[in-house]
């Protein structure tokens, strides 16, 4: 008797359809009474009907089984996916660390490399080679030999800036290093490299054209270009060395005048001797003085700067972990 009750109660249910006016008849065509199914086992009815495409699909609740069970998962592929990312990141700073700490070993050979290079190739031969060798007479022989000399001087401080300059990059190659001079800085340099080449052409100028009086006798041409134009091509490898430091961003602009100025000064000092060679006037003796003089003035103020710079870099230093500190509180 249940069960007859029971089928005759899921047939009525199944049967049962809600009452819609509709204006157009055809559209009942469209709906269909789907079947029934009966469990006894577990006393439930389920009735699956095909809607038609105006109502919406009925919402069937899952068990607390099966949405704890998604929960659980879903948990877990987070959880596993944030641990892989994690270990990931790590092995990728264990890799950068290592490759950073090799870097770091193969730049301790150059801070010896580098001034070993610049001593060889333009102190030894100016102070120990002897210039009866390179010097024979005022002649062009004599003049390519000393622009041979301070050639390899040009190629060591040429190598020299270029291992400084990987020493004074970032460990990380990833971090950019721009590193900009000030505009008083450079207006200042070009103001010593122009002045100490117009003083010199302008008193060779004055002596050769007979303007200046006091400049006589005049200085023939093979003796000035033996004794000057070294120099001037010096002052010209400066410059462009300069400009291309400060274009590249390079952290070795603080350093370029330095090395140059330097050698500079022993230049000068090579061409008063030669000045008895050559039979050089009294007043040429004094201009090589005087432009020895003005060089070291300039090395003395490039030296300072060197000082104001680091000075500079430990207050900004100094400054950042204070800043940090008062934004924290």
């Amino acid at each position: 008797m249940v069960s007859q009750g029971m089928v005759s109660l899921t047939k009525s249910l199944c049967t049962m359809t809600p009452r819609v006016r509709l204006k157009n008849p055809k559209m009942m065509q469209n709906t269909k009474i789907g079947s029934c199914h009966v469990r006894f086992k577990n006393f439930r009815v389920l009735c699956t009907t095909k809607l038609s495409q105006w109502e919406p699909s009925p919402f069937v609740p899952a068990s607390a089984e099966e949405a704890s069970g998604i929960v659980l998962e879903k948990a877990a592929n987070v959880f596993e996916s944030i641990v892989s990312e994690a270990a990931e990141e790590e092995k990728e700073d264990s890799q950068q660390q290592r490759a950073n700490s090799q870097i770091q070993v193969f730049k301790w050979p150059i801070w010896l490399l580098g001034p070993s290079v610049l001593l060889t190739s333009g102190m030894a031969p100016t102070l120990w080679l002897p210039l009866s060798s390179v010097f024979l007479s005022s002649n062009v022989v004599s003049l390519l030999s000393l622009i041979g000399l301070d050639c390899i001087f040009n190629l060591g401080a040429t190598l020299f800036l270029l291992m400084a300059d990987s020493c004074a990059r970032p460990k990380d190659p990833s971090q950019s290093c721009n590193s900009q001079p000030p505009f008083s800085y450079k207006f200042w340099n070009i103001f010593a490299l122009v002045t100490g080449f117009l003083v010199p052409t302008l008193l060779l100028f004055g002596s050769q054209t007979g303007l200046l009086a006091s400049l006589q006798p005049e200085l023939p041409f093979i003796s000035s270009a033996v004794l000057l134009f070294p120099y001037f091509i010096l002052l010209a490898v400066q410059t462009l060395t300069e400009i291309l430091t400060w274009h590249w961003q390079s952290p070795v602009w603080l350093v370029t005048p330095v090395v140059y100025e330097a050698y500079r000064v022993l230049q000068l000092m090579r061409g008063i001797k030669l000045s008895a060679e050559v039979n050089a006037p009294v007043w040429v003796v004094h201009m090589l003085r005087g432009l020895v003089s003005w060089w070291v003035l300039i090395l003395g103020m490039q030296l300072m700067r060197v000082a104001w710079f680091a000075g500079f870099a430990s207050r900004t230093t100094n400054q950042e972990p204070e800043s940090v500190a008062s934004k924290e509180r």
